[in-house]
């Protein structure tokens, strides 16, 4: 399999977790989002939008979209499961993963941010207040699904890492690359505390890629 990537795309972080868990190699093709480089004619015949990550199967098929891809590996590679064994399980950790990957990420991608910046000419305080806004949203939503729910366990469902952390830690990654203090969000400190802890989420986290600068790399 190829594996298109950069090392600050969250939705490509989604996926680089997904494959360290299930131990599924894959050679990984970095596309530098700086540089424009999704737009050029080779990214954007494998992938029309124009966005990452893109997965290219054995047989040439291309995946794209990082919950797709994740429940492709989550069926093709069923161990270790990323969604819960029961239906209401996997429809809870869905709706978590959810209200990252389709509610608060989408606003705060680069592609809007340039938008922003580019065509409604807002200036850098507005652009600042815009990603605070809308990634406090959404760190409060968690917070209110997960704290002391039944079902949150060390991760958001239960003792195991599922989907819903896979998305989870990618969130507050960007929440403290912003320096949002956490403390009002106890539950998912702790939980993306939890997750980070794990080497399969480790390494797959932006500070510690190939294709990081040096500048950007954990210390």
């Amino acid at each position: 399999m190829k594996f298109f990537s950069f090392w600050r795309s969250l939705a490509s972080f989604r996926v680089r977790i997904a494959l360290n868990l299930k131990d599924v190699p894959a050679e990984v093709v970095f596309v530098d989002i700086d540089a424009d480089a999704q737009r050029a004619d080779a990214y954007r015949k494998l992938n029309p939008q124009m966005a990452l990550p893109a997965l290219v199967t054995d047989d040439g098929t291309v995946l794209v979209q990082s919950l797709a891809i994740l429940d492709y590996l989550d069926e093709t590679f069923p161990n270790p499961p990323l969604l819960p064994s029961d239906a209401l399980g996997r429809a809870r950790v869905r709706a978590l993963a959810l209200m990252v990957a389709c509610e608060g990420h989408p606003l705060v991608t680069p592609r809007v941010r340039r938008y922003l910046d580019r065509e409604l000419d807002l200036r850098d305080s507005q652009l600042n207040a815009w990603r605070r806004h809308w990634t406090i949203e959404t760190l409060a939503a968690l917070e209110g699904h997960l704290a002391g729910h039944k079902a949150t366990g060390q991760f958001c469902h239960g003792d195991a890492p599922t989907m819903a952390d896979i998305c989870l830690v990618g969130h507050v990654s960007f929440a403290i690359n912003q320096q949002i203090n956490l403390s009002p969000w106890p539950t998912v400190k702790r939980i993306h505390e939890t997750a980070m802890a794990l080497p399969a989420f480790a390494k797959a986290s932006p500070t510690a890629q190939p294709d990081t600068p040096e500048a950007m790399r954990a210390k």
